[in-house]
């Protein structure tokens, strides 16, 4: 396994050869018969539906996630889906979510969903893109995800096939017995043919594709990027893309040893390809604990059993989760631990150290987004770990930081922040998006994607992200769009402007928040706005934890609401309110905007603090702070 502990390293790695010499697989079968041809024996994925340490699991070996692959592929053609139809699925995972990924990859386009959007939202992707089947959940106890795939399916008329998923097989008797009794009816009617996904498959050929396979590199998925409005965002990635971001995670972190538990969604590109094609490239294993991974029942009271119970190496998470586990207690033995990898989301200093402190592991944080296909950068597991950066961009990652002027784009100097612009073999320049309009004005000098991240490159080559051009709220790695929240409010005819941001939070990173100016004359209370807010916010985790009316919003000349202002009260209401709440004598004096840092609280003494009481609260956040001079 090469080093990479340093820019050096890195430099090493890319001057061996270019990434098109590298030899890796072209197609996603080709990549995954290199793994059963090298690692078929051992344990590839394994499930759990319950959350107890001993509760009943599946494993299935390289050898068998190849077969089992290959029969979805083929009843996927069977079907009528060729390389530029769409596979859809709506499900938790599973191991036939993931199955279905690498089989609707190998057959057409896949298209994860994420159950937790409403069916309004589901409809319109899979109207977005032309999705030809749909794999989902066979009703259940417990889940509506059946109910929500079955209302989509009536707007969607591109949609022919249901394939549906019986978790029942993942249960023993008694409880097993007892689903037949309780299984909820489906009501709604739809157009679309229903089968069984694993009866069908069975009947299909195991040892070959019935097809051909892609002759060379095409698009083979479509992630969509919040889908928190009526037409979300869909982001193409290609083969090269997906086994570019395998290729990362085999040969710089992972090797066939490995356990890695992720109880992140499937339908998100952190679990799809920083660990599920680094798995393929290494040979590791990834478990994969209840449907629902760290919101299932359970799994944050089991979790360092589990760890325990599959000897796993290396944890993959989110601030929210770390921040969930610490208030429990390391009641395993957890020696097999090596590394947690954090991403989605900016990690509070705080919560870092308490980390490290409780379980003896360090924490790696690392930079991705959809748009290119996932990763750009990471905190180096073996190297220096720079708390709060997103750590060293990865080989064949080209990361620029740049200033958009009326004569082009400007380079900013060392700490200078800027634009964090990427190239690397995940961007599909030109055409990130399936809407042609939307890659308008995406790309520097036609070749960097524009992340819409305000970030700074330090003297050692770190990232540093600093803020957001795009204004997105990310609660707890979760992309809300603010117009969706602004629309909401505005749709009150007593609202006259509205603005959204995120504001800190100790364990979702940010929460939603907006600002109101009413019409001039008109009242209205802040209750009532938040009953308007909820009866008009469809996605529940947009709904604002905080609605203000102030008397004027800030705006720029052009009459555009001024966020970094909304920003500055957020902050100094926040960190207030838990200094106050915490019985600390200090309060924020002023934020101000700093150049290698952002915005910036800056405190006041208002008696004798206790400067580690102080210091282990604010940690918790990531606003970065310091006394006023």
């Amino acid at each position: 396994m090469p080093s990479f502990v340093s820019t050096a390293d890195r430099d090493a790695i890319e001057a061996q050869m270019p990434w098109e010499a590298r030899g890796c697989a072209t197609t996603m079968y080709e990549f995954l018969t290199r793994t059963r041809d090298a690692h078929g024996a051992r344990p590839a994925l394994s499930f759990q539906l319950t959350s107890g340490p001993k509760d009943p699991a599946v494993t299935l070996t390289w050898s068998e996630v190849h077969a089992r692959v290959t029969q979805i592929s083929n009843l996927l053609r069977k079907l009528g889906v060729t390389e530029t139809d769409t596979v859809a699925y709506l499900l938790p995972n599973c191991i036939e979510t993931a199955l279905v990924l690498l089989a609707g990859a190998v057959t057409g386009i896949v298209n994860p969903i994420n159950p937790l959007l409403e069916s309004e939202q589901i409809s319109a992707i899979l109207r977005e893109t032309k999705a030809k089947v749909l794999v989902t959940l066979k009703p259940f106890p417990k889940t509506d995800i059946a109910q929500k795939a079955a209302e989509a399916v009536k707007f969607a008329p591109n949609v022919q096939t249901i394939l549906e998923i019986d978790l029942n097989r993942y249960l023993t008797p008694p409880k097993s017995w007892i689903v037949p009794f309780i299984r909820p009816k489906l009501e709604t009617r739809h157009h679309a043919d229903v089968y069984d996904l694993n009866r069908e498959a069975a009947k299909m050929p195991a040892d070959r594709l019935t097809f051909a396979d892609s002759k060379g590199d095409r698009v083979a998925a479509y992630f969509h990027t919040g889908g928190t409005t009526g037409m979300p965002k869909v982001a193409q990635h290609k083969y090269s893309g997906m086994i570019y971001n395998g290729w990362l995670g085999g040969t710089l972190l992972f090797d066939k040893t490995d356990v890695m538990i992720c109880p992140l969604p499937l339908f998100h590109v952190f679990a799809a390809y920083p660990i599920l094609m680094s798995a393929i490239e290494s040979g590791a294993h990834v478990v994969m604990p209840t449907p629902a991974g760290y919101r299932g029942e359970g799994v944050f009271d089991n979790f360092w059993k589990l760890v325990e119970r599959w000897g796993v190496t290396f944890l993959i998470t989110v601030p929210t989760a770390i921040s969930a586990l610490m208030q429990r207690p390391v009641n395993a033995d957890i020696s097999s631990l090596r590394t947690a990898i954090s991403g989605s989301a900016a990690l509070p200093i705080e919560l870092y150290n308490r980390f490290k402190e409780a379980t003896g592991v360090e924490v790696c944080e690392g930079y991705g987004l959809t748009e290119a296909t996932c990763l750009v950068a990471v905190n180096p597991p073996d190297g220096n770990k720079k708390v709060g950066s997103v750590g060293l961009p990865l080989p064949y990652c080209h990361v620029r930081i740049l200033r958009a002027t009326r004569e082009g784009y400007i380079e900013c100097a060392t700490d200078e922040i800027g634009e964090i612009c990427v190239a690397n073999p995940g961007v599909y320049e030109g055409s990130t998006y399936t809407e042609a309009d939307k890659n308008h004005d995406l790309f520097a000098e036609d070749r960097f994607l524009r992340t819409g991240d305000l970030g700074r490159l330090d003297a050692d080559g770190y990232l540093w992200i600093t803020g957001r051009a795009k204004d997105l709220i990310i609660r707890g790695g979760h992309n809300i769009d603010p117009a969706e929240i602004e629309e909401a409010l505005l749709s009150h005819p007593k609202v006259a402007f509205a603005g959204a941001i995120g504001q800190p939070d100790s364990f979702a990173g940010e929460l939603p928040c907006v600002y109101v100016e009413l019409i001039a004359g008109a009242a209205l209370s802040e209750a009532e706005l938040a009953a308007h807010a909820k009866k008009h916010i469809h996605e529940r985790a947009a709904i604002p934890k905080h609605i203000e009316v102030l008397p004027e919003l800030p705006k720029t000349a052009v009459g555009k609401i001024f966020k970094p202002e909304l920003r500055k009260r957020a902050i100094r209401r926040v960190l207030d309110e838990a200094l106050r709440e915490a019985g600390l004598a200090a309060e924020v004096a002023e934020v101000v905007e700093d150049k290698k840092r952002g915005l910036v609280a800056q405190l006041a003494r208002t008696g004798t603090v206790d400067e580690a009481a102080l210091k282990h609260k604010l940690g918790e956040f990531t606003v970065p702070w310091e006394w006023k001079k």
